[in-house]
């Protein structure tokens, strides 16, 4: 979405970082895989010419944003940061907020009733933090099939947005006593659905978000790009 809104005013190529294996593609040119640290970033902007950069990673993707940043001063080139509001529990929501996933795997060690399940919505890179949880009926919902797991687990394949009478009907049929997610922002049919189940939520707090001017939308970026280049300008995100 974001490349949408800039493409029709600026040349956009759009950085993948290739883990999702049928990504939505964007407009624009795409590029995908990394760069080889911040050297190569650097190299990378240097060569390319580019223009600005656009810091839209996942708000858990803080090792390029890490290399964003050094190679962005390295170079002098103007760097904005996207990054949606992460969610904020409101009443009714049972939520436990916890710094990382390994907090997250002993919280999951607390007695849960019967049989009922896990849903686990981390990620597929996140889903290795897990592999103590043997003995818990997990549930794991991925875009991508998840390949062999360190622990059992059902996965139900699914790209989001979700709706909410989906995600109810998920949560019903298979028992879920509790949802562990990362503070990711964006859709939030999970936490309805929790919220209206009674079903506590494990929240998963950000990383440090990365330092720099930080808008949360594709217009507010449009508009930082149009206040900071007068004529057509190359970029990536």
């Amino acid at each position: 979405m974001l490349a949408a809104v800039l493409a029709p005013r600026f040349t956009v190529t759009t950085s993948l970082a290739g883990r999702t294996i049928t990504p939505r593609m964007p407009a624009g040119a795409v590029r995908v895989g990394g760069f080889g640290g911040v050297d190569g970033l650097t190299a990378y902007l240097t060569l390319e010419r580019i223009a600005a950069v656009i810091d839209a990673t996942h708000p858990f993707a803080a090792t390029i944003s890490a290399h964003a940043v050094v190679a962005c001063t390295a170079t002098g080139v103007p760097r904005l940061v996207v990054q949606r509001p992460p969610w904020q529990a409101g009443p009714g929501d049972r939520w436990l907020a916890v710094p990382s996933a390994a907090a997250a795997q002993t919280v999951m060690a607390l007695s849960l009733p019967g049989d009922a399940g896990v849903l686990l919505t981390v990620g597929r890179g996140g889903l290795p933090a897990f592999a103590g949880c043997a003995g818990r009926r997990l549930v794991v919902r991925s875009v991508d099939d998840p390949g062999s797991l360190p622990f059992a687990a059902t996965v139900v394949r699914g790209r989001g947005p979700f709706a909410l009478a989906d995600e109810l009907a998920l949560m019903t049929a298979e028992r879920i006593g509790l949802v562990v997610t990362r503070n990711s922002g964006g859709d939030e049919a999970k936490l309805i659905a929790a919220r209206q189940l009674g079903v506590p939520v494990v929240m998963i707090d950000r990383p440090p978000a990365p330092p720099g001017d930080t808008v949360a939308d594709p217009a507010a970026a449009l508009a930082w790009l149009e206040r900071s280049f007068a004529v057509t300008a190359g970029g990536f995100y």
